[in-house]
């Protein structure tokens, strides 16, 4: 089912990234944000001495496989190795924390922006880096575009990183603000072939992957709206917690994919996007070293994030 999104205006966008950046922020006094690029490569978000994430950004039509989206890799508690998935291995085309749709109508025309073979995100520049004691946080503006390079969508993905402590690794607000260009635009697909998901790394220990959702009885697959689900999963023999929360303003009857062992899931929300409009797309990424926090504690964390 197709639900129709709420059109946001310039100025309404900027208030909702501010409103972003002003989450509280539980801090290490002696650590700053900071930002390492490689241009054409990928950009470190660093806290204190420590790569906390990798938003990787090549493109190269001659590496489609390997570069056909951007994406953010989060990195383990030493900062030297990514926790989440990258080129390769089962399904190759899923990448850390990324966004796509299997069915991406444009006009009527339909593309593949999730297995990536319809068409390319290709990242442009960046915009708005801040970094500071307390938050880090950048835009990525992207265009979704055919594989000749013909633009469907134009994208500003904006990352907001606050700080952390121990066990914590990453606590990061993703908004996606999708722009129909030259046609409507209509974001479809299914939960397993479509949304704002998270990849765990490939290497993971299948056997010990689980998931947990807000009720007990909760089932993705049929439970509209979650506000969030959670995933646990190992790699090597050590335990990750994945938290993803679900903003209020994000369009309704939203399912989710949240059961397979090898560490996809997120979520998958339909919409129609105007021609010249834009839809944003809000979710935050709670990331522990170690079990996941008790059910309690993540409902706390929503609720903050949904206020």
């Amino acid at each position: 089912m197709i639900h129709a999104f709420r059109f946001f205006a310039p100025a309404a966008m900027t208030l909702m990234v501010a409103a972003i950046a002003t989450q509280p922020a539980v801090a290490d006094n002696e650590a700053v944000f900071a930002f390492d690029e490689q241009p054409g490569q990928h950009l470190d978000i660093r806290y204190g001495d420590r790569v906390v994430a990798r938003y990787m950004t090549a493109f190269d039509p001659q590496r489609w496989d390997e570069t056909a989206r951007p994406y953010l890799h989060v990195m383990d508690a030493t900062g030297k190795q990514p926790i989440t998935k990258g080129p390769g291995g089962l399904f190759p085309h899923h990448r850390g924390i990324f966004i796509g749709y299997s069915r991406l109508r444009v006009g009527d025309r339909t593309y593949n922006l999730w297995g990536m073979g319809g068409g390319a995100q290709v990242h442009q520049e960046f915009s708005d880096r801040h970094a500071d004691a307390d938050q880090a946080r950048f835009t990525s503006l992207v265009q979704w575009q055919t594989k000749d390079g013909q633009p469907l969508l134009e994208e500003r993905r904006t990352f907001v990183f606050n700080a952390v402590s121990s066990p914590e690794l990453v606590d990061v607000e993703v908004l996606s603000e999708l722009t129909a260009l030259a046609a409507p635009v209509t974001l479809d697909g299914d939960p397993e072939h479509a949304g704002v998901q998270y990849r765990a790394a490939d290497e993971l220990d299948k056997d010990a992957t689980r998931y947990v959702f807000p009720a007990e009885d909760n089932d993705p697959r049929t439970d509209p709206d979650l506000a969030w689900s959670a995933m646990q999963y190992v790699l090597d023999v050590q335990t990750y917690g994945v938290v993803q929360m679900n903003h209020p303003s994000n369009p309704q009857q939203t399912i989710w994919s949240a059961y397979r062992d090898y560490g996809r899931f997120g979520a998958f929300p339909t919409a129609e996007i105007a021609e010249g409009q834009t839809l944003p797309l809000r979710y935050r990424f709670w990331i522990t070293a170690g079990p996941l926090p008790e059910r309690e504690q993540i409902q706390v964390r929503v609720e903050d994030y949904a206020s």
